[in-house]
Parts: C-alpha cells; sequence; structure tokens
C-alpha cells in the first residue's frame, strides 16, 4: 500500500503500508476505550500521538525496513481515533435527557464519522495557514516528532543516546508518581476550599508530571496568559459569586465547586468565545491564502504532477477537499431527517433541515479554524474543546429558537433539545478532529512525511475510530448508566461535559440561561484582546486571549501545572542559551518533557483498562484513607520535578 507518485525517490521509504495501518487500527481499539472511559468518568481525556508513537517504535523496529514516516503514519491512525471519543462530550447527552435508552450503532457510527470526515477536510487547507505559515509552538507535536527522531536514530549516536535517556527518564517518573497515587500512598493533587475576600475560593494544583511537560513546551506567553485568567476566574470572580457562604446544609467545598460549574465556567466560555472570534478574525488572511496555495498546488500538480511540487505542498487536491465537503452535506441532511422523524422538525422538516445543514458547514469552518490555532497554542490534551462544544450548543440552539420560539408542551420541547445535541454532536466531530489534525500535521511536516498520505491516514483513523467507539458507549452505559439518567444505578458516570451541554440547550430554549454571564465573559474577553493587541504593537511580548479564557474555563487544578512548567521551561531555556551547545541542550529539555507526557499517557492507559476490567475506580487503592497523602504527594511531586530539571540539565552539558 505504498503509495506512489512521480518521484521516484519517494518510494525508497516506506509511509503508509499495509502493517502500519493494521497497527493503528489495533492501537485505536486501546487508546479509544481508555479515552472514551476516561471522558466519561472524570471528563478528561488525553492526546494518544506520543504513547502510539512509542509503542509503534517498539512494535515496528522488529520488522524489517520501518522508517520514520511509517511510524508517523501509525500514530497518526491512533492519534485521529483516539481524539475523536471526545465525542463522548456530546452523544451521552441524548441518553441523559432521555431521548435515546442507549446508542444505536449505525446512527451514532454516521455522526461520528461524517463529523470526523468533515473536520480533516476542513484541516487541509488550514495546514498551510496554521502549521507551515505560522510560529505556533504546537507542543505535542513538537514532542511526538522528537520521540519519533530519537527512535529512528538522527541526530547522531551520542546526541541520540542522550536523548533516549531523557525521553525514558521522564516516562519513568510520569509513570511512577500516578502509581504511587493510585496506590493511595500520595496525592493526585494539593488543594483546598478557603474563605476568602468575602465569598470562597479554591487554590492549588494537580500533581501530573504530563501538565508540567506541556507547560514547558508551550511557552511562557501562554503560562502567564492562562494564570491571568487563573486570578480572575478564581481570585476575583469566584469570592463574588459566594460573597454570603453556601445555603444551610451544604458544604463550602461542594458550594463553591457548584458555583464553578454554574457560573465561571459560563463567564469563561463568554471569553473564550469572543478570543475564538478574534481568532478566526486574525486567521481568515493567513487561511485565504493556504487555499490560494491550495489551488496554485493544484494547478502544477495538473501540469507536472506531484513532481512539480515540493513535498510540504503535497496536499490532497483543493478539489477533492471541496466536493467531499460539499457531498457530505447530503448524507447529513438525510441522518438529521432521519434522526427527527416525530416533533416539531419532522413538522416543518424542509425549513429546519436547510438551517442545519447550513449551520454545520458555516460552524465547521469557523470551529476548524478555533480549534486548529488552540491545539497549536497549548496542544490538544490541554485545549478547551468542551468550551467550544459549549459554543456549538448554543449556536444551533439558538437557530431552533428563532425557528420555533419556546415550546410550551414537553415532549415537543424534548424533542427539540434532543436534535440540538445531535447537530451539536456533528459539529463537536469536526472540532476535535480539526484540534488533534494539526498537531499530527505539524508532526508530519518535523519528520518529512508527505502531507496528503497523512491526511488519508486521518481519514482511516476517524473511521476506524467511528466503528469503535459506539459499542465501548453502549458497553459503558449497560453497566454504570450516567448520572442523571433514566435508570442509572449507583456507580454512573458522571459524563460531566454531556450534562453541561445538554443543560445548556435546555436552558436556551426553556428560557433558562443566564445571557448575563456569557455577556461578562465576552467583556473580559474584548479586555484581553485589547492588551494582547497592545502588547505585540509595542514589541512587549503577547498575552493569548484563548489562553486566558482556558485559565477560566478549566479547573486550577489543570491549569496551575501547566503554569509552573512554563515557568520553569522558560528558565531552563535562558540557561540552555548560555551552554557551549544551546541547541543540544534545549532538544533535551523538549525530550524530557516529551517523556514527562509519555508516561502519563501510557500509564492513563493502563489505568483505564484496568478499572475498566474490573468495574471499580479504587481497584489499585491499598490505602483508601490516608492523612499523609498530601504532604508527601507536595513533597515527592517537588523532588521528582527537581530531579527532571537536573537531570535534563546534565544532558543538555556539551
Amino acid at each position: 500500500m505504498v503509495a506512489s507518485g512521480s518521484n521516484p525517490s519517494e518510494l525508497t521509504a516506506r509511509e503508509l503500508t499495509w502493517r502500519g495501518v493494521a497497527l493503528g487500527a489495533a492501537l485505536t481499539v486501546i487508546f479509544t476505550a481508555a479515552n472514551v472511559y476516561l471522558g466519561l468518568r472524570i471528563g478528561l481525556t488525553f492526546a494518544t500521538s506520543i504513547p502510539a508513537a512509542v509503542i509503534s517504535m517498539a512494535i515496528l523496529r522488529l520488522l524489517p525496513g520501518s522508517t520514520i514516516q511509517e511510524n508517523n503514519i501509525v500514530q497518526t491512525i491512533a492519534s485521529s481515533a483516539g481524539t475523536l471519543s471526545a465525542i463522548v462530550f456530546v452523544l451521552p447527552g441524548l441518553v441523559m435527557v432521555g431521548w435515546w435508552t442507549g446508542f444505536p450503532y449505525w446512527q451514532s457510527v454516521a455522526v461520528i464519522a461524517i463529523g470526523g470526515i468533515l473536520g480533516v477536510m476542513y484541516s487541509v487547507p488550514l495546514r498551510r495557514a496554521l502549521v507551515t505559515g505560522s510560529d505556533l509552538p504546537y507542543p505535542e507535536g513538537v514532542a511526538a516528532a522528537e520521540v519519533l527522531k530519537v527512535g529512528a536514530g538522527e541526530g547522531g549516536t551520542e546526541e541520540n543516546r542522550r536523548g533516549l535517556a531523557a525521553v525514558a527518564t521522564g516516562t519513568g517518573l510520569s509513570v511512577a508518581y500516578p502509581l504511587l497515587a493510585k496506590l493511595g500512598l500520595v496525592a493526585e493533587e494539593a488543594s483546598g476550599v478557603f474563605r476568602f475576600a468575602g465569598g470562597a475560593t479554591t487554590a492549588g494544583g494537580g500533581l501530573s508530571l504530563a501538565l508540567i511537560g506541556v507547560g514547558h513546551l508551550v511557552g511562557l506567553a501562554v503560562g502567564l496568559a492562562i494564570l491571568t485568567g487563573v486570578i480572575i476566574g478564581f481570585g476575583v470572580l469566584l469570592p463574588i459569586y459566594t460573597a454570603g457562604g453556601p445555603p444551610a446544609g451544604t458544604e463550602l467545598a461542594d458550594f463553591v465547586s457548584t458555583v464553578f460549574r454554574a457560573k465561571i465556567r459560563f463567564i469563561g466560555a463568554g471569553t473564550i468565545g469572543v478570543a475564538a472570534i478574534w481568532t478566526l478574525l486574525r486567521v481568515i488572511g493567513p487561511i485565504v491564502r493556504g487555499i490560494a496555495g491550495a489551488l496554485a498546488a493544484s494547478r502544477a500538480r495538473a501540469a507536472d504532477g506531484y513532481a512539480g511540487l515540493a513535498l510540504t505542498e503535497r496536499d490532497l487536491p483543493i478539489g477533492l477537499v471541496g466536493g467531499t465537503i460539499l457531498v457530505l452535506m447530503a448524507p447529513i441532511a438525510l441522518l438529521l431527517a432521519n434522526f427527527a422523524s416525530s416533533g416539531p422538525v419532522a413538522e416543518h422538516l424542509g425549513t429546519t433541515l436547510l438551517a442545519a445543514v447550513a449551520y454545520v458547514l458555516v460552524a465547521g469552518v469557523v470551529i476548524a479554524s478555533v480549534c486548529g490555532y488552540m491545539a497549536g497554542l497549548i496542544g490538544a490534551s490541554n485545549s478547551p474543546i468542551s468550551g467550544v462544544g459549549i459554543l456549538a450548543a448554543l449556536g444551533i440552539a439558538l437557530v431552533l429558537l428563532a425557528l420555533f420560539g419556546h415550546l410550551a408542551d414537553p415532549a415537543a420541547g424534548k424533542a427539540l433539545v434532543a436534535f440540538a445535541l445531535f447537530v451539536t454532536a456533528l459539529v463537536f466531530g469536526v472540532a476535535t478532529i480539526s484540534n488533534d489534525n494539526l498537531q499530527d500535521l505539524k508532526t508530519g511536516e518535523l519528520v518529512g512525511a508527505t502531507p496528503w498520505r497523512q491526511q488519508v491516514a486521518l481519514v482511516l483513523g476517524v473511521v476506524f475510530g467511528a466503528v469503535v467507539i459506539p459499542p465501548i458507549l453502549t458497553l459503558l452505559n449497560g453497566t454504570f448508566g450516567f448520572v442523571g439518567a433514566p435508570g442509572a444505578g449507583p456507580n454512573a458516570l458522571a459524563a460531566p461535559q454531556a450534562a453541561l451541554i445538554s443543560a445548556i440547550i435546555q436552558g436556551v430554549l426553556g428560557q433558562g440561561l443566564d445571557w448575563n454571564l456569557i455577556a461578562l465573559g465576552a467583556a473580559i474577553g474584548a479586555g484581553a484582546i485589547a492588551i494582547d493587541e497592545g502588547l505585540r504593537a509595542t514589541g512587549r511580548g503577547s498575552l493569548p486571549p484563548l489562553a486566558v479564557g482556558m485559565g477560566m474555563y478549566l479547573p486550577m487544578p489543570t491549569t496551575l501545572p501547566v503554569v509552573l512548567g512554563a515557568v520553569l521551561g522558560h528558565l531552563y531555556n535562558r540557561w540552555a542559551m548560555r551552554q557551549a551547545d544551546p541547541a543540544l541542550a534545549e532538544r533535551m529539555g523538549v525530550l524530557t518533557a516529551t517523556g514527562l507526557i509519555v508516561g502519563d499517557g501510557l500509564f492513563n492507559i493502563a489505568f483505564a483498562a484496568i478499572v475498566a476490567g474490573s468495574g471499580k475506580a479504587d481497584v489499585m487503592t491499598v490505602l483508601a484513607s490516608n492523612p499523609w497523602a498530601m504532604p508527601l504527594g507536595l513533597v515527592l511531586f517537588g523532588a521528582i520535578v527537581a530531579f527532571a530539571y537536573a537531570r535534563m540539565a546534565r544532558g543538555g552539558r556539551a
């Protein structure tokens, strides 16, 4: 299956091969199952590209003729499918609102696959705009490329020996700590709730070495922007909205957590929304140039074949991309018509379908651009993809509100909420894939991959993921159920994002959404944009407004370690610039940080498999109650971080 082009030299390197596709498909099952479970249990998923690259190298190096490009195809397929599992942030909502009792297989496969393939197609012209033509850091894409390069032996024997040692050190450390945490010996996070400024707030961070690694890779500007959002959200807004204390009989911690979810997150979503619109306006120029470049490449290919194009220009033909997007609108219309076989949508089918298909088409472009930019800014694992899902849900809910108004009949209202969730699932598929694709394409650029082959691999990953996800959802729904859904058991999965998005749609269509919160977030976003533009104009740095919104929207245990990692990475890179070989020193930092991400991902996969097999979230716990877990965790975590950076510096000395 090595695809041929006009340049014979391309055929000397294996890339898109049958064995690579088969291995990618096998890894898809493992990673997707792990991500589906974690997404439903705790509302978080992890990027699978780096663990896939590590496993792929370990297997393919045993076979003759393996190449770095072939390994890249494997990680592309696995990461595409693994990322698509974030559809669990929307699809379970149909069960939670009582519209579905399970997950109809072919209907679920279709909505996941069509949304994912659209995400791939929208990402093709964005590659030129946001990958080859931008200076976005793409932390996970760069990290995956470094892992592949080390595995392929690039850089010389001594440098690669050091590189492998750096990745191994980071991996071992980031496996050891969560293992101890799952055993109950140390805490997974150090945080607390306390009264502050007339109200209350929470402070602390997750003891996650992977988040430290991500912070190291994203850089100081993003880290400080996230910190700004944290200060606004947790230092200003949360104390204001908790003023007066909790209601009688409610614990302070529960009260603060509820206010964060019900108010601060919506304000953060408003900030992300305004920042997303501004980001789109900023990237429209590069996107237009990217499309123009794709058209020029198409003309050159028609004249001379691929031999007339540089490797970086060999995308899927833009005509095929545009044609696929338009052709997919037909099955989307059929899918939506089949879903809306009863209720108010069925009574006004033509108008509603036209509006819904147009919404998917237009919102897909916007969301693909914004999600691609966010992934480039902070990485796919930490990009607030559920915040984008909230905006997509708001959009279609407002469209339906304009068409139908507020319906008094509960049954009709339920049907409208379900239809909005189904449309959101389609758009969310675009969001999840575009959030991951550009990260993978950055990896491909750094390892010399052929863009169109990698884009084919992305489509294959989407198809594999779409086939695997519904049975896993059906299994977990039958075993545990979802909190709030009819018939849910005592161990029901929280599915927090699906619950939140469902509540938002119900709020819009039933007049229960507090628009003042969204408006306040939008105002904060406008202020962040103004500051960012001022800093850029004067050459004093930047304050990425999307990152400010992330700091408000995401829980502090997720964001604070990223901030710490950004500061540590900045200090390390300043030290690296003073060394005899600055490039070597900086690369050792990248590789160690990469190892921290790799180990965490591999451990999460193993842990999710163990939990899913046993049905018990605490299956590994040996100390259910350990009063020393937090202080021991803080000391051990600090020691591990210090040790990691000491080893990093030792490996970076020429």
